[in-house]
């Protein structure tokens, strides 16, 4: 796909713009994300990312279209992933309620910005090296077995670890241990501190491109157009804010989506390794993007029935052996 830099002037723009009105809209002034508003504002960013995949369709055609709904849809799975470390971050930092908004924008800003330098850097070595597409899946498939390994695992629940560049921030600037609303900076006693505002959103933004390294080799693995790979992790990254606040509570059901995501991740691997053999003049089969697209819709579509389906039979058990446990004490006070 041909996309002149007026086009991708204009695209830059235009997200900026959308970043604006959500921001202006919705997140000017602190308050606490009702589930009404996080639904009215996540339809509206799915549905804007609806009308440029249609938009690709009617005026590129096709290919691109199918790319744009195949990398989108696998980035915003990814990115349902990435909400159980914001969780995290949170409640390590003990961000309250009304300020988790501004902070998941901003974080996610700052994470779309560090993306776009990976999928510009990737772009480059994709299109001068071929046989990074059997690194890219051998990454790929890796990465699927580690996922299922962890939920082997049934690991207790996990603390947030702060990386390397947040150590090195909080120990260069000195920093205070309170909010002031908003302010990332303040004055005290002639000092400038800066505020946990601050380095939570630094937390946020730097732990999304951890989450990068998997997420955008998946992507290169269903196109290597660089338009399409930064407009679909931009819509699927921009509207993870309001993602937050919908789904939040039920994060904890989706038992099995470390499954399911393994299962793309490692399709998506498999995928790459028969592109670099083809590229390479092995006369193997291609998957193509309908067949990718509808392997992802699939996967996504039965893991979140059966992570629903399990959640509520544990419920259940759990709420059966409640009741046993009271029978049991009435009859020992009888």
């Amino acid at each position: 796909m041909n996309v002149s830099v007026t086009m991708w002037s204009l695209t830059i723009v235009g997200l900026c713009a959308l970043i604006a009105a959500d921001f202006f809209i919705g997140g000017r002034k602190p308050h606490e994300v009702s589930i009404k508003e996080a639904g009215i504002w996540t339809a509206v960013w799915v549905a804007l990312a609806a009308l440029f995949g249609l938009g690709l369709l009617v005026f590129a055609g096709g290919r691109p279209s199918g790319e744009f709904f195949a990398g989108f849809i696998t980035e915003k799975s990814l990115s349902v992933d990435n909400l159980f470390v914001f969780v995290l971050i949170m409640a390590k930092f003990a961000v309250p309620t009304i300020y988790q908004q501004r902070v998941l924008m901003v974080g996610v800003l700052i994470a779309l910005v560090l993306r776009a330098v990976f999928i510009a850097a990737g772009a480059a070595i994709v299109s001068t090296f071929s046989w990074v597409f059997f690194i890219f899946g051998a990454f790929l498939i890796w990465t699927a077995w580690k996922l299922v390994q962890e939920a082997r695992a049934d690991e207790e629940e996990e603390e947030f670890e702060e990386n390397r560049l947040l150590k090195a921030v909080e120990k260069r600037f000195p920093s205070t241990d309170q909010y002031h609303g908003t302010k990332l900076f303040i004055m005290e006693n002639g000092k400038r501190l800066m505020t946990p505002m601050l380095i939570v959103m630094l937390a946020i933004g730097t732990t999304d491109v951890l989450f990068a390294l998997d997420s955008i080799p998946a992507i290169f693995g269903l196109t290597q157009d660089p338009y399409i790979v930064f407009t679909a992790n931009a819509f699927a990254l921009m509207g993870l804010r309001q993602l937050y606040f919908l789904i939040g509570g039920l994060l904890k059901k989706l038992v099995h989506l470390s499954y399911g995501l393994s299962i793309i991740l490692g399709f998506i691997g498999v995928k790459l390794v028969l592109h670099a053999l083809h590229e390479a003049g092995v006369h193997v089969p291609e998957i193509s993007i309908p067949v990718s697209l509808g392997v992802i819709c699939a996967v996504l579509a039965v893991t979140t029935v059966t992570s629903l389906y399990a959640s509520k039979k544990q419920a259940l058990a759990e709420a059966g052996s409640g009741e046993d446990r009271a029978r049991d004490k009435d009859s020992v006070d009888v």
